[in-house]
């Protein structure tokens, strides 16, 4: 457990070389809506531990876009999920509040099996995520996975869950694949006035 713990803090041994400064993106992971176990860092973009954390804000703009990186491997789900949601879960979409792929290659809501996966995501993979409040959808290292969810009517939030030595980074700009066309990062509400 320590190893996986220096791990999602010392960043896997990635070099410290400088950045030019920029203003940081203000959305970031919500230490106020993550599970009891969860741990996160990296100013924000990394979840460990175990359980589930949600991002500071919603979806609001009509098409959004994120990315999440599999740092290290475990058991993990990505998605979308409601401030409602169960976050001392590491099962996504174990709930009615929450629609996720999960690393065991199963999109669920409401514990049910919504699509299969063939091509489950490994470590060091990138999961792109869609949502234009009509349709959400899946894609690896910039692929469309086919597997659309529709019918979510509800406010919802990024949510990243892991467990068993998982790490998660994501992605709210910068982001490695090309949104598809017309989406872009998420924004705060305000910023879309």
């Amino acid at each position: 457990m320590f190893c996986c713990l220096r791990n999602c803090f010392d960043g896997l041994g990635l070099s410290t070389t400088q950045m030019p400064k920029r203003e940081p993106n203000p959305i970031i992971l919500d230490t106020s809506h993550m599970g009891h176990e969860v741990v996160i860092v990296k100013n924000g973009l990394r979840v460990c531990g175990r359980g589930a954390a949600l991002t500071n804000a919603p979806l609001a703009q009509s098409k959004s876009y994120f990315e999440v990186k599999i740092q290290q491997g475990g058991v993990w789900a990505v998605g979308l999920a409601t401030r409602s949601t169960e976050l001392n879960t590491t099962v996504g979409g174990s709930d009615q509040e929450s629609w996720a792929l999960n690393s065991d290659g199963i999109i669920r809501h409401n514990s049910e099996e919504l699509h299969k996966v063939q091509n489950i995501a490994q470590e060091g993979d990138i999961i792109g995520i869609s949502y234009d409040h009509i349709e959400l959808n899946f894609y690896l290292n910039g692929k469309l996975l086919d597997v659309p969810i529709t019918g979510i009517k509800v406010t919802t939030y990024p949510i990243l869950y892991v467990d068993d030595g998982a790490i998660l980074d994501i992605i709210l700009d910068d982001f490695i694949y090309p949104p598809p066309n017309g989406f872009e990062k998420i924004m705060l509400e305000q910023s879309l006035l």
